[in-house]
């Protein structure tokens, strides 16, 4: 057995695989590895129901034609784990991942931290070592309580389509978990948003609100257009997405706009 296989075999049997939505345990993890998620390039964080993944494939694609370096971090994997972290522009290498879950074991020491929190960690270790012009985050799980959201500055919040999702962890109405999506709204960040149920808006609308970050919604302050063509966004003609389904539209809209909002050339 590879050390890559061995390091994920430790993961999953050591760790509790369950769902404990909460940041103490990594934070505390954290502070022992050093804070690596204080020495980030500017985040873009993604939370939302539908097409998170599809915003920061938009994200990643458009920063790296420009020429930008690009961390990510999404879940779930589709084949190997090893999708989950992209280090300026490339999968995470077997080895570089297995290093990473071993220094963490070894620090974590046996203290209780679920598989997520664990696999969040490593990538922040592995983005903080490696210079990079952009982090894009995408949250696991709801969002207030998920692992990702020990960041405390990002440089934008994006959120995509809101809808009732994961009601055993956060909620039974949309209000209430639009709410829970939201916190990842933080002071001096930007936040972009798309097409939105009312409930759902309402509460994107006063989490940005009572910590003064400017929001950009979809249809008042940028919009993005199907055309014969492709998209057009404010004043481009941009290609058709590659990704398939009318909603990529708002996907992309968002990626474009939340780079916008980051300040990056």
């Amino acid at each position: 057995m590879s050390r890559y296989d061995a390091s994920l075999n430790r993961l999953h049997n050591l760790y509790p695989k369950l769902i404990d939505l909460s940041l103490g345990r990594l934070e505390r993890l954290l502070g022992d590895l050093g804070n690596p998620h204080l020495h980030l390039p500017p985040v873009i964080h993604v939370a939302g129901t539908n097409g998170k993944g599809s915003a920061c494939a938009f994200m990643r694609a458009i920063a790296e034609a420009a020429g930008l370096r690009v961390h990510v971090f999404t879940s779930p994997h589709l084949v190997k784990f090893n999708e989950r972290i992209r280090l300026a522009g490339a999968l995470v290498s077997d080895e570089a991942l297995a290093e990473a879950l071993d220094e963490i074991e070894s620090q974590n020491a046996g203290n209780q931290i679920t598989v997520f929190e664990a696999i969040t960690a490593a990538a922040f270790l592995l983005f903080s070592r490696m210079p990079a012009d952009l982090c894009i985050l995408e949250v696991g799980l709801g969002g207030r309580l998920d692992a990702t959201n020990v960041i405390a500055a990002p440089r934008v919040a994006a959120i995509t389509s809101i809808s009732m999702d994961h009601q055993e962890f956060l909620g039974d109405r949309l209000a209430v978990i639009a709410a829970e999506k939201a916190g990842i709204i933080k002071s001096g960040c930007s936040v972009v948003t798309g097409l939105q149920a009312p409930e759902a808006l309402a509460e994107i609308m006063q989490a940005a609100m009572a910590v003064g970050a400017p929001l950009l919604r979809r249809g008042r302050d940028w919009d993005v257009a199907e055309t014969p063509e492709g998209l057009r966004f404010g004043g481009m003609d941009l290609p058709k997405p590659s990704l398939l389904g009318a909603h990529q539209a708002d996907n992309a809209g968002i990626a474009m706009m939340a780079l916008q909002a980051s300040g990056l050339p």
